[in-house]
């Protein structure tokens, strides 16, 4: 089967987003992705469900490379993005810095309320908050003409 061509339109130029535009992104969705380079050069990346708290986002993980980079200062950058292909229009915000886990038991039982039941099963699970001290975002808006119908060929 032949690649066929998905854009429809010229594209449209990015909007640069300020903070409160991010927050009011970031409020809107539930998953992102944690990204990490624990040896340099070796980048992982995983998906996470998390809730934003106040000063950061926060997140649930279990013992593994994650949390080994959190506890040893490895920079993370986290994620969240939305798009709609059909109509070319989308968002992605990005917070980075130095994440650390909540210890104040007080803390934890907030933030179980909070964030509602894990997704994934987890042994000895710890919340984990990365602040919003660098935070930025970028959206795609709709352009007048945006919506185009493209005709389904016959087989």
């Amino acid at each position: 089967m032949e690649r066929q061509e998905r854009r429809s339109r010229p594209a449209g130029p990015l909007e640069p987003l300020d903070r409160d535009a991010c927050l009011v992104l970031l409020s809107t969705v539930v998953i992102g992705r944690v990204a990490w380079a624990p040896s340099g050069d070796d980048l992982k990346v995983v998906p996470v469900n998390f809730v934003l708290d106040g000063d950061g986002i926060v997140f649930r993980t279990a013992r593994g490379g994650k949390l080994d980079a959190i506890q040893h200062g490895v920079p993370l950058v986290f994620e969240v993005d939305d798009v709609e292909p059909a109509l070319h229009v989308g968002w992605s915000v990005v917070l980075s810095g130095r994440a650390e886990v909540v210890t104040d038991r007080e803390q934890v039982r907030r933030l179980e309320q909070l964030a509602g039941a894990p997704w994934v099963a987890m042994t000895e699970p710890v919340f984990v908050r990365l602040p919003l001290h660098e935070i930025s975002g970028r959206r795609l808006p709709l352009h007048a003409g945006g919506v185009f119908v493209q005709p389904v060929e016959e087989a």
